[in-house]
């Protein structure tokens, strides 16, 4: 038996997640819930599912969860980490509220949550902690006392997600022709957000030029293209760029654009690509649909040969990295001392957001964070 591992003060961690369809008759109320608030008519709805009816109305989203899921409980009978791990999403089935409202019948007092989003930015952190507040102000609404939320620090640099990039990176050249495979350039991609969000992300003290969404996402590329490098003898060119924008098309969003990148690369003369999707954990919707099929579907019609690197998904490595923040959170204020791991120039990120962190333009209450009134 592997020697049981301290969690305390934590009786459960929460996986929260964004959630996706798994029917064409649940694509139209799963972007409702999505877009909730801002007047989108049904038939526009219709159009933007068009990505979801391709795929027969599935987002592998969830059945990417349920692989996580059952990654993490397995490595946590493993080591002798006694914490059950529970799920819910924050635009579909398992829904957060019902998963929280479970999780406090079952006598859970005090809840990690492990969000599956790994850097700093409002829609990648705050909306989370936002729809946490909201969750745990209806359970108080029906009587219940809301449990002690806190949630684990960004993961983007820690070995556990960042090794297995790597290997997805080489896996892929390996699988580029001969002749290209050396003068390949590497195109990390990520979601583009608002420019003002993205300035906006992280503490107000490094807001400004990208703030920390883009650099936290400029020093994972570099961690990666130099592990390339080591292991490869071959530096690789590289560039950061962005995918599925979906704002109005007068409000600057984070450039350039995959596939103009992809048309870049081609006007240049370079022999061949790698897409490596560093902002993103799994392979859902957006990486099955913006670089799949509609980036691929360009490189194409280039004729530049292209390869798309593995998300971490459920990767024993991941999941060995989440039972790190669990017992480097668990440790915190305790006399157990845990040397939190990272990689890279920015260090290991905060535990605990600080007031002014990734603001939306409409304030709203946030959960784990020292604004937050479930404190």
């Amino acid at each position: 038996m592997p020697e049981a591992l301290d969690a305390t003060p934590y009786d459960a961690l929460l996986l929260l997640s964004f959630g996706g369809p798994e029917g064409r008759d649940e694509v139209v109320p799963f972007l409702e819930n999505v877009t909730r608030g801002r007047g989108i008519p049904k038939e526009r709805l219709k159009e933007v599912g068009q990505h979801y009816f391709l795929f027969d109305g599935i987002s592998p989203i969830n059945d990417q969860n349920r692989a996580l899921l059952d990654a993490l409980r397995k490595d946590f009978a493993e080591h002798g980490l006694d914490l059950p791990v529970y799920w819910g999403n924050r635009n579909w089935a398992p829904y957060l509220t019902d998963t929280l409202r479970e999780m406090v019948a079952d006598g859970r007092r005090r809840i990690l949550v492990l969000a599956t989003s790994a850097y700093a930015s409002y829609s990648g952190c705050r909306q989370y902690r936002e729809d946490l507040a909201g969750a745990l102000a209806m359970l108080e609404g029906e009587g219940l006392e809301p449990p002690r939320i806190d949630k684990l620090r960004h993961y983007f640099n820690h070995p556990g997600f960042v090794e297995p990039m790597v290997e997805g990176v080489l896996r892929s050249l390996a699988e580029l022709p001969e002749e290209v495979r050396a003068d390949a350039h590497l195109t990390f991609t990520t979601h583009s957000i608002p420019v003002a969000a993205a300035d906006t992300s992280g503490p107000v003290e490094g807001h400004g030029d990208g703030g920390a969404y883009v650099r936290q996402h400029l020093d994972v590329a570099r961690l990666v293209a130099e592990a390339v490098r080591e292991r490869t003898g071959t530096a690789h060119p590289w560039k950061l760029v962005y995918q599925s924008r979906s704002g109005a098309p007068h409000i600057p969003w984070l450039e350039p654009d995959i596939c103009d990148h992809l048309e870049e690369l081609h006007g240049s003369g370079v022999a061949a690509a790698v897409m490596v999707p560093i902002g993103f954990v799994s392979d859902h919707m957006e990486v099955l649909y913006d670089l799949d099929t509609e980036a691929t579907a360009k490189a194409a019609e280039l004729g530049l040969p292209v390869r798309r690197s593995a998300t971490v998904g459920s990767d024993p490595r991941f999941a060995a990295a989440v039972r790190d923040l669990v017992l480097e959170r668990a440790a915190a204020g305790s006399a157990r001392r845990v040397t939190p791991c990272a990689l890279g120039a920015l260090g290991a990120s905060h535990d605990l957001c600080p007031v002014g962190c990734c603001p939306a333009r409409t304030p709203k209450p946030a959960a784990a964070g020292a604004d937050s009134p479930y404190a």
